[in-house]
């Protein structure tokens, strides 16, 4: 059975704005990417078994940089700022952008890339730009459809089904009830294995 990482002891471990240097951490890395307000860092505290380490917001829009977290079994969550959220200034979104795509460019360390989709939402375009972008970069990426809990049956099965081919493997999550952490886990497992 594969081991997973949930639990433990995780920490901050730095931050990056535009213009500023990425730390140095030598370690295996996995970022997470998705729209603002897309439970992003609510699965992140989900996955660590933490409440706190990913700041939660109710406002979009509120990671303005690249937060790094590291687990006690090495191995580091990088935090993207979130995208597609209109009321930052436009100056801003563009900063975000430059310093994203350095970032999933020219990370060497950075194993893969969670892209999370608000199951209710669906995938967007802004999504499909990022995941063809990481595509090009030749990116191994795991997509997450958040808030999996807050569909009926119904509209989960429509979800699922019209996913498009690039997110064909999704992995349905829920903060809440933990639904998904078990398969995004051996995922992120077999991620940070790669070399």
């Amino acid at each position: 059975m594969t081991r997973a990482w949930g639990g433990g002891a995780w920490r901050f471990a730095g931050a990056v704005g535009p213009g500023g240097q990425v730390p140095s951490l030598r370690l295996p890395e996995i970022a997470f990417a998705g729209r603002s307000n897309v439970g992003k860092s609510s699965l992140i505290n989900r996955l660590v078994r933490m409440k706190g380490l990913a700041r939660t917001s109710s406002t979009p829009g509120r990671t303005q940089q690249i937060n790094f977290f590291v687990g006690s079994e090495e191995i580091v969550f990088a935090d993207l700022p979130g995208y597609g959220f209109a009321k930052v200034p436009v100056k801003i979104r563009a900063q975000w952008a430059g310093l994203i795509e350095e970032y999933l460019r020219d990370r060497d360390t950075l194993r893969g890339v969670v892209v999370i989709v608000d199951a209710r939402r669906g995938v967007g375009d802004l999504d499909r730009e990022l995941l063809g972008f990481l595509a090009e970069l030749e990116r191994p990426v795991v997509v997450a459809l958040s808030k999996i809990d807050k569909l009926r049956q119904a509209e989960r099965a429509k979800c699922l089904r019209e996913l498009p081919a690039e997110a064909a493997e999704a992995i349905p999550f829920s903060a809440v009830t933990g639904e998904g952490e078990r398969d995004l886990w051996r995922r992120l497992t077999a991620l940070a294995a790669l070399r």
